[in-house]
């Protein structure tokens, strides 16, 4: 059941100075998760009239891909979140593409190397695995031990001659980081629990522990709202903004962090973007409109109301209030979605479904690149008999694709032909045509009264019998818009030419 009662909300003041960032890695395909991070930091950001940063995070030169990247653009887009500086809009921190931006993180690493808040680490993967093993053995902690922290010149000599090639480690402080969660409160992180990390690899391409940071200050980000899986690395990057303030970058500002609640998937486990029903193009292919698909994902750790789980995107900005984000796992319940879906299209104005629709019936060429006017024509009369019925736009190829294939590619669906357009309903099909041949005004009361006479007056069936085979001979299946208006645009001609075709089915069964 969807609530559709309003509530109220107590306004919030603006606050300009709020900016917001996003930044995904162009990665394959936007997921369900990806687009709740970027609807809660857009909402954030526009309900504070504050600036929303999209940014990519293309570094990892393996796996990002330029397909990728257009494609994030393109969900962006669809979704409706406009972004105030980023890529296509520009902004005083540009470029927004951190594959772009590779000397000034070789310049900031650099520096927090000469200012001692970094150190190169010469160990192997094979010394460092076999360290950690033995420290789970001896019931310790198995990160980092912080063996390159202060190698003596000599050593450093040693491992060159070695011809290892380190990577830079960030030195964490040997104290409590403790901060204030948006979502989840105080929470802190002992030193034991936070080693010292890698933020430049051997080959001196830059880390994601390093880069986003380093983002954040150069871009004065005051608020970082991001998914419970970057938690553990939260305490690393707060050390890591303090020192970069101590040597100068950015305004030393140490951005507010709010980490978002799991989205749960199937059997209560964390969706994956592998997942079929996290991709976001499933849902933009099956036809849900952005509103309905917003609207759901907005309902998973958050809420406008309790009782009110409908609402248009300027109530969700209206209201948004990041503290009232429940910090435990939240479920994708697809009936859900497709209900809140259903009741989004159902609010849309004629002529924005009529729109909406067009590219469901392009794409297996039921309407043409460039539609004619009759054909929009015939659409819009259409739009209103299947609105109230549909959950996802590409419904509308199965309720009213009969109306725009060419007559001679028409067909039956096989089953539905095999269930109803039997040798009984010979009689039904017969006294049909010879009725609408007889009709002078094909409109749907004359069409039904007609029907309805020769039908069950006369032939004494019942509704439910005597217009199923009318139905299943006309659109070509046994769900459809209503039958009687669907005659009607068919026209005179065109219905009793389907009809003729499905008497002559009957006599072949």
């Amino acid at each position: 059941m969807v609530s559709t009662e309003p509530g109220t909300t107590p306004a919030t003041p603006k606050d300009p100075s709020v900016r917001v960032r996003f930044c995904p890695s162009p990665t394959g395909n936007p997921h369900v998760g990806l687009v709740r991070t970027a609807l809660f930091n857009w909402a954030f950001a526009r309900h504070h009239g504050g600036t929303m940063v999209f940014r990519i995070e293309d570094t990892d030169a393996a796996r990002d891909s330029e397909e990728s990247y257009n494609q994030l653009l393109d969900a962006m887009r669809w979704l409706g979140f406009d972004w105030d500086e980023g890529p296509e809009v520009g902004g005083p921190h540009e470029p927004y593409r951190q594959s772009q931006r590779m000397d000034i993180y070789a310049d900031v690493a650099n520096r927090l190397h000469r200012s001692g808040h970094a150190y190169h680490c010469y160990c192997t993967t094979e010394e460092l695995d076999a360290r950690r093993e033995a420290a789970r053995a001896a019931g310790k902690p198995s990160g980092y031990d912080g063996h390159c922290r202060e190698l003596t010149e000599d050593q450093v000599a040693v491992y060159k001659l070695e011809g290892r090639k380190p990577i830079l480690r960030f030195r964490m402080p040997d104290k409590t980081i403790a901060f204030d969660d948006l979502v989840r409160g105080t929470l802190s992180f002992e030193p034991e629990n936070v080693p010292d990390y890698g933020i430049v690899r051997a080959s001196g391409a830059p880390l994601y522990t390093l880069v986003n940071p380093v983002d954040d200050a150069l871009m004065g980000i005051t608020h970082v709202l991001r998914g419970e899986d970057l938690l553990s690395s939260t305490p690393r990057q707060i050390a890591l903004y303090a020192a970069l303030a101590e040597i100068g970058v950015g305004s030393g500002v140490t951005p507010r962090f709010g980490h978002l609640p799991y989205v749960m998937g199937e059997g209560n486990k964390k969706l994956s973007k592998r997942d079929p029903q996290a991709s976001l193009n499933l849902y933009r292919e099956r036809g849900f409109i952005r509103e309905g698909l917003l609207n759901y994902l907005s309902l998973l750790g958050w809420s406008l109301a309790e009782d009110r789980d409908l609402f248009s995107m300027e109530e969700l900005v209206e209201a948004f209030d990041i503290s009232k984000v429940n910090s435990n796992p939240a479920r994708f319940d697809l009936k859900k979605c497709e209900a809140i879906n259903a009741e989004h299209l159902r609010r849309l104005a004629p002529e924005d479904f009529v729109q909406r629709l067009v590219p469901y019936l392009q794409a297996p060429g039921l309407l043409p690149e460039e539609p004619t006017a009759e054909q929009l024509d015939l659409l819009a009369k259409v739009a209103p008999l299947t609105q109230e019925r549909m959950v996802v736009l590409s419904e509308i190829v199965n309720m009213a694709g009969f109306l725009f294939v060419d007559p001679a590619d028409f067909t039956v669906d096989p089953d539905d032909a095999a269930k109803v357009l039997t040798p009984d309903a010979s009689p039904v099909l017969e006294a049909s045509i010879k009725a609408l041949e007889e009709l002078g005004d094909f409109t749907p009361e004359p069409i039904q009264a007609a029907l309805r006479e020769a039908l069950v007056d006369g032939l004494g069936i019942k509704p439910k019998f005597a217009f199923t085979p009318l139905r299943v001979a006309v659109t070509g299946r046994r769900v459809s818009p209503p039958l009687f208006e669907s005659m009607e645009l068919l026209g005179r001609a065109e219905t009793l030419r389907r009809l003729t075709a499905a008497l002559e089915l009957t006599a072949a069964s």
